[in-house]
């Protein structure tokens, strides 16, 4: 679950007529959401620009693209896939199941335990689930090595949403957890740990690490519960930390134009007060001072019931409900640019700017030529000048309605939405959005798309497709 660059990119957008179209892992180059060398088609749906269309098992993971493969992970029959499809036709070559002894408690509907995205180096593809850990094959479906870890335990059991990255040789994991959170790194080709930073404070996390170079030092950025931590991507050392962000962070950072961009937001902020108990009591019908599952159903947790029901006994009470909010006010929704250089506690010290309003709760921003985009569940837009932060419009309605789960991202001077509802839009970058293309897709589409060799790739609940225009 529940979302970026240019030439100050680690890694530079892959050019459309580069030997080997890339999409390596979550949001693609370095985590940054752009091919801009590439021109997908600016009209795509179900009936237009479509190359080919393939039915895929559930899973909201984002395809991972590295020449003639594609990766995917899925949930299927209550086991745990890894998919490896033909780029230029989508038929699949192989699928290798995990071998999960249990399947991690998740959030029915909301969350997937096939929820992250494959990465690769164009010869290792790492897959990552909750529910049993790291998996690296080959090409051709053959298992390299594992890294077996017990079936993750998140906070209201949503279920997992990080993803892993590869970065010089090391295979990199953001496991934030209930308990023993850390970041993880192994050698890639042998499996064997690198080393580990532990992350006390750090409660359940869903965001996916992206790497910073600055002044000839790699640094590895990981947003986590209330704060945003950087390492040596050499030896895990903890380089800096930044308070004062949201409880539940689920976007991910990225990096351009001379600094670091986050966007959090979570509820029960000053902009999203969360009711109070005695409110909830408003639907006690039978008076003991508790709620039940079925009474539930009369408040704004309908069909969140037991997430929120911490230890199980069929009741959220007072004391339940008081220390959720409790733990989720804590944290402090905002958009911010932070400058390079700093270390130790960077939170007074390194933020150039900061927004408050027009957040994303899961959707990554996106850093597009010279402009950080972000776009909020009701298909609200907002975009800023990132050198200044200098507002060029906020929280204007783009005509897509819905949450959103996929992160936009952008080719050609044009960005992508698509959103839970299977609404999708393409609109120009620049000083004011234009909305050059609507469709629906019918059913939710929780992945965030991919851009490789001039094709769009998005994956629906059931499909996924690969939109090219025609020559």
């Amino acid at each position: 679950m529940k979302p970026f660059l240019m030439a100050a990119l680690l890694i530079a957008p892959v050019s459309a007529h580069s030997a080997e179209p890339n999409w390596p892992r979550f949001r693609g180059p370095n985590g940054s959401g752009v091919a801009d060398a590439e021109k997908p088609p600016i009209e795509f749906g179900p009936e237009k620009n479509v190359l080919w269309q393939v039915p895929v098992p559930s899973g909201p993971s984002s395809p991972c693209i590295w020449g003639a493969r594609i990766f995917l992970t899925a949930f299927d029959s209550g086991k745990l896939w890894t998919l490896c499809l033909d780029r230029a036709s989508g038929k699949e070559l192989w699928r290798r199941d995990a071998g999960a002894v249990k399947i991690e408690e998740f959030l029915t509907g909301q969350g997937s335990p096939a929820a992250s995205t494959p990465a690769t180096d164009g010869k290792h593809v790492v897959v990552y689930f909750g529910s049993c850990g790291l998996i690296a094959y080959d090409f051709e479906g053959k298992e390299l090595w594992r890294q077996t870890m017990p079936a993750a335990e998140t906070n209201n059991d949503f279920g997992s949403g990080t993803s892993p990255i590869v970065a010089d040789g090391l295979v990199i994991l953001v496991r934030d957890l209930k308990a023993d959170s850390a970041v993880l790194a192994f050698d890639v080709t042998t499996g064997a740990r690198a080393w580990k930073a532990d992350r006390p404070g750090m409660a359940t996390g869903y965001s996916t690490p992206m790497i910073w170079e600055r002044g000839g030092v790699k640094e590895l950025v990981a947003p986590g519960g209330l704060a945003m931590k950087s390492y040596d991507l050499r030896t895990g050392a903890e380089r800096w930390v930044l308070r004062e962000l949201p409880a539940v962070n689920c976007g991910s950072p990225v990096a351009g134009d001379g600094m670091l961009f986050f966007a959090g937001w979570s509820p029960a902020g000053s902009d999203a007060p969360m009711p109070s108990f005695d409110d909830m009591l408003k639907a006690d019908t039978n008076g003991d001072g508790k709620i039940s599952k079925e009474e539930s159903e009369n408040t704004f947790l309908k069909g969140f019931f037991t997430p929120n029901d911490t230890n199980k006994d069929g009741f959220i009470t007072r004391d339940e409900w008081d220390a959720l909010i409790g733990y989720l006010k804590r944290g402090k929704n905002r958009l911010v640019a932070v400058k390079p250089g700093g270390s130790g506690d960077i939170t007074a010290s390194h933020v150039a700017w900061e927004k408050g309003k027009g957040l994303p709760y899961v959707p990554s921003a996106l850093l597009y030529r010279g402009d950080l985009f972000m776009v909020k569940d009701g298909g609200l837009a907002s975009c800023f000048d990132a050198a200044t932060g200098t507002a060029k419009y906020e929280q204007k309605r783009l005509g897509v309605e819905g949450s959103f789960y996929a992160s936009p991202v952008a080719a050609d001077g044009h960005i992508y939405l698509v959103n839970l509802a299977g609404k999708a839009a393409t609109i120009t970058a620049g000083n004011q959005p234009e909305v050059i293309w609507r469709a629906d897709f019918g059913e939710p589409v929780a992945a965030t798309p991919a851009i490789a060799d001039d094709t769009l790739y998005v994956r629906t609940g059931t499909k996924l497709f690969a939109f090219k225009s025609a020559k």
